[in-house]
């Protein structure tokens, strides 16, 4: 019993909700040795960062998982022992019946968004009887204490970061693929993964005219309108960077995520958005900076204050004063002051910023791991 997985989710924002199930589906595999198939409403963003994968394919494999594309009308396979309903997609009508009518019901998982809000600790866990039929479901949060569900994290993971920041041949190879120069001495190397942002084109304007040499790397498709305008219609193709004063900036392709993480690895300062990549930041331990997804009614500004005031707990005021007013001003705050200011600030915070993260991340390791978490609870079946 519970051997085979079933995940099944939709694509919101793109790449964060597929990266998310994918690094799940991938770990439950690989580390926990379970059959797990995912089910994906649309292929083409997994495509762009899982090796091997078409997205013009209904069913194959990739990496251990087996992935199908969730269609209605939805066919009506055996339901599996664990199923895992992802950021509240819902799961088929047909499917759900099938469950029912299974001898024992499968053990159901809602895997929610990830949150720092207090209330998260108290959530977690809980039942969430089916409305209509005798299937118990459980809500799964993600967080940052030891009552939430944790954070994913692979085996190994932090091992393979450190080996990695000691290997120059693997680093080089890294560049290499990502089609730019190692970085130089004295600048400040950035990443930079954000949804649309009417600020970008202030912080580009910072970099460009501020003391620090800053090389920019922008995966392609991402900021591109911004891009645009900025650059008056010359932005940077993948071998073609962008200059102005102090900032170039590069365009670098999707990767793997086993590469992205890489490049997170090695920036000074990791620009990220949405869960996913905000996640791999944090293992980073590197000075980073969170464009969190956008609400209507602005439901997203209590989630930032909650992380921020978790996150630089331990942090000294000045630096802390520096990472929240840029923070707040890249997410579009009206009362965080100038943007550009903002960025000197938490560019001479950063040595200590850095210090933090390292703390920050090596507390995180000592809380539940997602993936494991999900194994323990479906064989208790509480």
């Amino acid at each position: 019993m519970g051997t085979r997985w079933d995940i099944f989710g939709k694509v919101v924002d793109n790449f964060g909700d597929a990266g998310v199930c994918w690094r799940l589906a991938r770990e439950l595999a690989a580390a926990h040795s379970l059959e797990v198939t995912l089910w994906q409403d649309d292929l083409a963003p997994l495509a762009r960062i899982v090796p091997g994968l078409n997205p013009a394919v209904d069913v194959q494999r990739a990496m251990g998982v087996t992935v199908r594309r969730w269609a209605e009308p939805f066919s009506e396979p055996s339901p599996a022992g664990v199923v895992v309903e992802a950021f509240g997609c819902g799961l088929p009508e047909r499917y759900v019946e099938a469950m029912a009518r299974e001898a024992t019901a499968p053990a159901w998982f809602i895997l929610e968004y990830l949150s720092a809000e207090s209330w998260v600790d108290a959530a977690h866990g809980l039942a969430s009887p089916h409305p209509r039929l005798p299937l118990p479901r459980r809500f799964w949060f993600p967080g940052f204490t030891a009552r939430t569900g944790g954070l994913l994290r692979e085996r190994g993971l932090l091992a393979a970061r450190d080996a990695f920041r000691h290997d120059n041949a693997a680093q080089l190879a890294l560049w290499s693929r990502l089609g730019v120069a190692p970085p130089a001495s004295g600048e400040i190397r950035v990443s930079l993964f954000c949804y649309p942002n009417p600020v970008l084109p202030r912080v580009l304007e910072a970099w460009s005219d501020g003391d620090d040499a800053v090389v920019c790397l922008v995966p392609d498709g991402v900021a591109a309108g911004a891009l645009d305008v900025w650059t008056a219609g010359n932005v940077p193709h993948p071998g073609l960077p962008f200059r102005r004063g102090r900032l170039t900036m590069h365009t670098i392709p999707f990767v793997p995520q086993d590469d992205y993480d890489r490049l997170l690895w090695l920036s000074a300062v990791n620009f990220v958005r949405g869960e996913d990549s905000f996640v791999r930041a944090q293992w980073a331990e590197r000075a980073c900076v969170w464009h969190i997804y956008p609400q209507s009614e602005g439901a997203h500004w209590p989630k930032l204050g909650a992380f921020l005031a978790r996150y630089t707990s331990g942090l000294d005021t000045d630096s802390t004063g520096a990472l929240v007013r840029f923070w707040r001003a890249w997410n579009g705050a009206s009362d965080a002051g100038p943007i550009d200011g903002a960025w000197r600030d938490f560019t001479a915070a950063r040595p200590a910023i850095e210090r933090h993260a390292e703390r920050w991340g090596e507390e995180l390791a000592t809380l539940p791991e997602l993936a494991s978490g999900l194994v323990k609870a479906s064989r208790e079946r509480v």
